[in-house]
């Protein structure tokens, strides 16, 4: 199978490891990625204020990027999601809108290929520390994901999984919504990092960079020392030291 990895703009341009971290995961699985060079934006920070237009012209960009694909996976539920919001903007184009189903049904967050298409759920990882997780919205609320992660996680060895209070509440990132309401955004990202703390973990892991970079960026402005990554990198390192 011709299995393509969909980086990601904030994986990409700022945290390349997260990817290098996939690629080195599913190789183990005899699953070889495949990178379309001509990815780009998928096109959300576009849709989400409204500007449909530029969002169709990302969009075919990204279609036709993976048209060949088997499958699609990226480090993100909330750039998948919006391959998954696709369809809406090419409702009245009958063959783009048919290109955009068919990306849709074969586009993956990365936990959920491992689980839902690989059917891995153990990779015999080892990672001896206190963790907790943050459930980031469009991943949890657009494509569902709640036991892929969870399932990953149990099964890593030596690591106490510390619930998150509130956890499903927003971090305040949004996206565009950071910069235009800057304010709200960075009341809510303090009581979210106010919770990391109230579980005295010394990790904090999830699915989405965008959500985790926000958080990180406020813990380091209050001096914490909470260590955080992107699942796929805690995975990989639990494989490496176990």
């Amino acid at each position: 199978m011709k299995v393509s990895l969909f980086i990601t703009c904030v994986s990409d341009a700022v945290f390349p490891r997260v990817g290098e971290a996939m690629a080195r995961l599913l190789a183990r699985y005899g699953v070889e990625l495949d990178f379309p060079e001509v990815q780009t934006c998928c096109g959300q920070p576009a849709f989400n204020s409204g500007y449909w237009n530029e969002a169709r012209a990302a969009a075919v960009t990204i279609i036709r990027a993976f048209e060949d694909s088997d499958f699609v996976i990226a480090p993100s539920g909330s750039c998948t999601g919006m391959l998954h919001h696709y369809p809406k903007l090419f409702e009245h184009d009958p063959i783009h809108l048919a290109k955009a189903q068919e990306l849709q049904q074969k586009s993956y967050e990365f936990t959920q290929f491992l689980v839902q298409v690989l059917g891995v759920t153990d990779l015999g990882a080892v990672f001896p520390h206190r963790v907790t997780y943050h459930p980031s919205c469009h991943g949890t609320r657009i494509l569902g994901i709640k036991d892929e992660p969870m399932l990953l996680m149990q099964n890593i060895k030596a690591m106490e999984l510390v619930p998150l209070p509130f956890a499903e509440d927003c971090c305040g990132f949004g996206g565009t919504f950071a910069v235009k309401m800057s304010d709200i955004s960075g009341a809510m990202v303090t009581e979210k990092s106010d919770h990391v703390l109230e579980t005295e973990a010394e990790i904090l892991t999830g699915l989405d960079m965008g959500c985790l970079m926000n958080i990180a960026g406020n813990l380091r402005y209050r001096n914490q020392p909470v260590r955080v990554m992107h699942l796929a990198e805690l995975l990989y390192e639990g494989v490496n030291g176990a």
